[in-house]
């Protein structure tokens, strides 16, 4: 069994895995920027190592400090939360040949699943739905078209490695393809340090459906059900819920068996996400494999009861699941909400500064998950979640009232929130009906 965890990560899911740990009796340690000296994880962990400079690229990119920093303070494992090097294959073959325990998927699986023209190659070949579109990657705009022409506008234009909506485009038509191109390869090599683009067929008002899947090293693989992350802007997720209400069984239990073909041809350990396209119509197409715990990964705890951070590291300690498929029971309706230091009013622009007062909900069926306090300085070098607000209920509109409710509790002053804007959607007509698509956002706000 893994006995130190270092913790390549900070904010709130370093706070996560921090509480998994001494839960299960495993000693932890923090790394931090010099920004973060003062942060929540920085506090809570048994031991603290600064490892550079605020900026991301000499703190928690610099994968030469962070192994230092593990073999130094003695840890055996390295968990690498969402973001920063979680889905780096070159990290995890680092702690590989330095024999540490990477908690996640071996460095082969994140670079199978990682490389996205790759992944629908091997999709295929198993038998999962992919979108229409050529298999291999492009790297210049000559060559991109060539690939459009064969998906049919509109096209979706992305980068073959990264995620999180970065290096992302939609062409219509060809006259507008060679900007986007450039735009999206542009941001992709900023992003990812690869400007490899991929070319395909863009699904037009679909629902976003993820399926949480669990891998032991035995050959097990298991799913813990579906979310729906419909609800986005610019391709980031504000609202997360499970399960999928708009779903049929049918067509619930197929993508759910997709999702465990997918991860099956491709070797999968750990936890781990399958993301699938769903058209109105019923088609589902799979997009992609997230070779990590997922920032909405409480909504599925909620309604499994499973904790999937200790389930992270209690496969890469080498243990065999505990749950086979016939164990899962999916129970009532969770919902989460993104609450993130930014300004709706001015363009979403990031809004760092000091917290100066902090008031979160309780109750019954309620859960904060967050690294803020009061006197807390937010820096302006990383991501602006302050906080995930999940909430479960029986129904989904007892849940969807629940998190009313609690977002209606919510203070933070100092800086501004999208606060009253998660409000106003979780209160809008359509989102209480269930109309959601990766649309839905850009519809309501064009009145």
């Amino acid at each position: 069994m893994i006995k130190k965890v270092l913790i390549a990560n900070r904010g709130e899911i370093a706070v996560c895995i921090i509480r998994a740990c001494r839960e299960m009796g495993i000693m932890t340690v923090a790394v931090c920027s010099e920004a973060d000296r003062n942060a929540l994880h920085s506090q809570l962990a048994d031991e603290t190592i600064c490892i550079g400079p605020a900026q991301s690229s000499e703190s928690y990119l610099n994968v030469g400090r962070i192994i230092s920093a593990t073999m130094t303070s003695g840890a055996d494992a390295i968990h690498p939360g969402f973001g920063f090097l979680s889905e780096d294959a070159e990290f995890a073959k680092i702690c590989e040949k330095c024999n540490i325990t990477f908690i996640g998927p071996n460095s082969k699986m994140i670079a199978a699943s990682g490389n996205k023209a790759n992944a629908k190659k091997t999709m295929i070949e198993a038998g999962v739905p992919v979108i229409p579109g050529a298999a291999e990657a492009a790297n210049t705009p000559k060559d991109g078209l060539k690939l459009a022409k064969i998906a049919g506008f509109p096209v979706m234009i992305k980068a073959a490695l990264g995620g999180g909506g970065k290096g992302m485009r939609v062409a219509r038509s060809e006259d507008v393809f060679e900007q986007a191109f450039l735009t999206a390869q542009a941001e992709a090599r900023a992003s990812f340090g690869d400007d490899s683009m991929y070319v395909e067929h863009y699904v037009e008002h679909p629902k976003h459906i993820e399926v949480q899947i669990l891998a032991d090293k035995f050959g097990n693989v298991i799913h813990l059900g579906e979310r729906d992350c419909s609800v986005q802007r610019n391709h980031q997720k504000l609202i997360e819920e499970t399960p999928c209400e708009s779903l049929s069984e049918e067509l619930r239990e197929k993508i759910r068996d997709a999702a465990v073909r997918a991860a099956k041809a491709v070797n999968y350990e750990n936890a781990g996400t399958c993301e699938f396209l769903v058209e109105p119509d019923g088609k589902f197409y799979f997009m992609e494999m997230n070779t990590r715990i997922q920032v909405e990964h409480p909504i599925t705890e909620w309604v499994t009861g499973i904790d999937l951070i200790r389930e992270q590291i209690k496969i890469a300690s080498g243990l065999p699941l505990e749950y086979k498929q016939e164990d899962i029971r999916i129970s009532g309706h969770s919902i989460e909400v993104r609450i993130n230091a930014e300004d709706p009013e001015h363009k979403f622009r990031p809004c760092p500064g000091k917290i100066e007062t902090v008031y979160l909900p309780g109750g019954k069926g309620v859960r904060v998950d967050s690294a803020v306090f009061a006197g807390l300085e937010i820096p302006p070098y990383y991501d602006s979640m302050l906080a995930k607000l999940s909430v479960w209920a029986p129904t989904r509109e007892e849940a969807r009232r629940k998190m009313q409710t609690a977002l209606g509790e919510v203070i933070i002053t100092g800086i501004k929130t999208n606060i009253d804007y998660q409000y106003s959607l979780i209160t809008h007509k359509d989102f209480i009906e269930g109309k959601t698509d990766i649309d839905f956002i850009d519809r309501i706000s064009r009145g």
